[in-house]
């Protein structure tokens, strides 16, 4: 296992027990939450005005859906709304009105701009990722995605994780998705990692509450919704609007 310098950690902004990091990839890693947010409006957005009710919000996607499994996500949201498809299974075709097939039509709709428009990164996340691995500490993506490893791919940051958790392997191993901690928890596993050695970085509010309910060794919130109150309440011990502001930094 790499060692982690207490220099190294001091640069990142991190406490002295942190021997590995867990990133979020959608919103902290790459620049696809905003390709998400479009696909599910694409997604939704027909189906609540054949219920007569106003569009998709960012708001909405930022409280019901951002961090969450796309299932999880399409039941949480609609019942908001007070609509309750029936669940289907996860071979319902992109055509069908239940909760299976509204998350397929929304994957497939990534797929295409995925194809059409490929996958931008965040600079500023791709600098602190390299200085993490610098710093000796090991790293991991855990995404809710189930494109987790082609969006990494696309990106170029395949070689900088060392383990990857997301939708595809959570359904293959019934972890329940965020804001439970499971899919961290096997992060930091996957690592061999206690939680109070991981440090979460995370800019969904389920994200930062999957942190502090695994009571992982540090949370760090990205604010690229306007929710940084939010983010902090929810269990981030910092929140950043870029993790290029951590570099640097004296850990408190």
């Amino acid at each position: 296992m790499p060692h982690a310098s207490s220099t190294g950690l001091g640069r990142l902004g991190l406490p002295p027990t942190i021997l590995a990091v867990l990133f979020d990839l959608d919103g902290v890693l790459t620049q696809t939450s905003v390709l998400h947010r479009t696909a599910w409006k694409q997604t939704f957005d027909p189906i609540l005005a054949a219920h007569g009710q106003g569009e998709f919000t960012e708001a909405e996607y930022a409280a019901h859906v951002d961090g969450r499994r796309r299932y999880d996500g399409v039941r949480a949201f609609l019942a908001s709304r007070g609509i309750h498809p029936p669940e289907g299974t996860p071979e319902d075709g992109p055509e069908a009105d239940t909760v299976c097939g509204i998350g397929n039509r929304k994957n497939e709709e990534v797929g295409r701009r995925l194809a059409a428009d490929g996958v931008a990164s965040y600079p500023g996340s791709v600098a602190y990722l390299h200085a993490v691995r610098a710093a000796g500490l090991r790293t991991a993506v855990v995404t809710a995605s189930a494109n987790g490893a082609d969006v990494l791919a696309a990106a170029g940051l395949s070689d900088l994780l060392e383990a990857r958790i997301d939708g595809v392997i959570a359904a293959r191993d019934n972890l329940p998705g965020k804001p439970a901690p499971d899919t961290f928890l096997a992060g930091a596993r996957a690592l061999g990692v206690d939680p109070a050695q991981a440090a979460v970085i995370e800019d969904a509010i389920a994200g930062v509450q999957a942190g502090r309910a695994g009571n992982f060794g540090y949370v760090v919130g990205v604010d690229r919704l306007d929710q940084a109150a939010e983010l902090a309440a929810n269990g981030a011990d910092v929140v950043v609007s870029d993790l290029a502001q951590l570099l640097d930094e004296e850990a408190s």
